[in-house]
């Protein structure tokens, strides 16, 4: 019997006591569904590396039913490229100046919706919270996924200006861009152009925190229809993001043609390479 179970069965006050029971029995739970996954992990990156479940199960002591088993069921590896346990989705409100209040954009609503479904989908707890009009934000939190511009909140715009290859800029013609540092190029919206098209960028990356203990998942759009367009190839790619990237530092952007009348994704395609933060810093 562990220390902590020993010291919850002690509490004498029930009240406490149901509190105690149910906030460790979540954690528990966290914590079961992620050690599946990592178990899982484990015999997938074996069994790619040439070795058989027979040989795998061998080595570890298990029977071969039972590596099959583990291969083929629990919570998916790719979930992770998400975070680990619980995520927070955190999407922006926006000020309606003729109306003085405060909205939501039905386009951020679906991000979101969309991310917290495709996170349960991975055993993931999820959490979801607004970043507020005046863009303050605690960044310093695990399992951050934020959908949110640099437009929108300085805390965002300081996350998004560590990435070494990708930089939000505005043209001087007016409209944001994206400008790809490695390739010299610079990324507009089809809505911003002469003529103007369904046709979006939006931004993903993991980028460090603020107090340099963790990560967050960033996703922004040049306009909404961009971030909408990112959470659909996360939705369809997973595993390819995970498989290259894993769970370090990386950027990309994605190009969205979309539906002008419902601004749903029609098509959805990388227009960069997933640059891996590291592997830039170093070169």
């Amino acid at each position: 019997m562990s220390d902590e179970l020993q010291r919850i069965m002690a509490i004498d006050d029930p009240y406490l006591l149901l509190r105690e029971v149910t906030t460790r029995l979540a954690d528990a739970q966290q914590e079961v569904t992620e050690l599946a996954r990592l178990r899982r992990r484990v015999v997938q990156d074996l069994h790619a590396q040439g070795l058989s479940y027979a040989q795998i199960a061998a080595k570890a002591g298990l029977s071969r039913g039972r590596i099959h088993q583990i291969r083929h069921t629990g919570p998916a590896p790719e979930g992770a490229f998400l975070g680990s346990g619980a995520v927070t989705v955190a999407t922006p409100l926006r000020r309606d100046d003729e109306r003085g209040r405060t909205v939501v954009a039905v386009d951020d609503v679906s991000s979101g919706k969309r991310l917290e479904d495709l996170a349960r989908s991975y055993g993931l707890a999820v959490t979801s919270e607004h970043v507020p009009v005046s863009g303050e934000i605690d960044l310093n939190r695990d399992g951050l996924v934020v959908v949110c511009g640099p437009r929108m909140s300085q805390d965002m715009w300081n996350t998004y200006a560590q990435d070494p290859v990708l930089r939000w800029e505005k043209a001087e013609d007016g409209p944001w861009t994206v400008v790809d540092r490695l390739a010299d190029t610079v990324h507009r919206s089809g809505q911003d152009s002469d003529p103007a098209r369904p046709y979006d960028i939006g931004y993903l990356g993991r980028l460090p925190r603020p107090d340099g203990k963790g990560l967050l998942l960033a996703i922004a759009g040049i306009h909404t229809q961009g971030s909408l367009g990112v959470v659909q190839l996360l939705a369809s790619e997973l595993n390819s993001l995970w498989g290259q990237v894993g769970d370090r530092r990386f950027s990309t952007l994605v190009g969205v043609e979309y539906d002008p009348e419902t601004s749903e994704p029609r098509s959805v395609e990388l227009v960069c390479p997933l640059y891996r933060h590291d592997e830039e810093t170093a070169g």
